[in-house]
């Protein structure tokens, strides 16, 4: 806020996640400390709520006055949403009625933690497998897990069973691939478990996204030692 004020510059925060915080972590809502700088938070259900087929998002301005230029931004922003035809409109008339219900915070914190329970559990699996370097999630409901930087080649594999699978990746692989993405294809083939490459997210960091979202335990333990098993086992073929 302090560099903002100084500098005359507007905030943009991304707050989507702000009520999805556990193991002890708080944070800080924009309004709480905006004071008199403009600002936008961004906001939507797409994560604090899950409705599949329901995303709805909206942005909160502050101090839209206080700056000429500013105002005539957000002024172009609104604009332009209202010349879209909107098609959230039962989103837009639930999610007062959904937030406000006195059963909601208890729900958030159910969510909030069944997430922290299966951050402990990944993360105490993961976090002395070889070259990997694990941070425990603190907010949402994904975990990010990084290679280290000389952990991954081209001459690395794991075996899948049947025939047709086991061609089809090898065609896909044969090109120049980024490593994590040949990683996350041979882990799909051989385990059918699912993850997603980090440099699909634009990052040069090889690495992969998985999430926190199973309600079976016993079912998320034996998915995140079969993926620290297959991590092993794919760095040991290439040596």
């Amino acid at each position: 806020m302090q560099i903002a004020k100084e500098n005359d510059l507007f905030l943009v925060f991304d707050e989507t996640y702000i009520n999805i915080v556990y193991n002890g972590k708080k944070t800080v809502p924009l309004s709480d400390i905006v004071g008199d700088v403009p600002a936008i938070s961004m906001k939507g259900i797409s994560k604090e709520l899950p409705w599949p087929g329901a995303r709805c998002g909206w942005i909160e301005v502050y101090n839209a006055e206080k700056d000429p230029i500013f105002a005539r931004f957000i002024n172009t922003i609104l604009h332009q949403k209202m010349s879209e035809v909107c098609s959230t409109t039962l989103p837009q008339i639930a999610i007062p009625r959904i937030m406000s219900h006195p059963e909601y915070q208890n729900y958030l914190e159910e969510r909030k933690q069944n997430y922290e329970k299966l951050s402990q559990i990944a993360y105490d699996i993961l976090k002395d497998v070889p070259c990997l370097m694990v941070n425990k999630t603190n907010g949402a409901f994904y975990m990010t897990v990084v290679f280290n930087e000389s952990a991954l080649n081209s001459h690395q594999s794991l075996h899948i069973k049947k025939k047709e699978i086991r061609e089809f990746v090898e065609n896909l692989v044969k090109d120049t691939i980024e490593y994590d993405k040949r990683f996350v294809y041979y882990l799909l083939a051989a385990t059918g478990i699912c993850v997603v490459p980090l440099t699909s997210f634009f990052t040069p960091l090889l690495g992969f996204r998985m999430t926190l979202l199973d309600k079976d335990e016993a079912e998320f333990r034996y998915v995140v030692k079969t993926i620290a098993e297959k991590i092993v086992e794919y760095i040991e073929s290439g040596k």
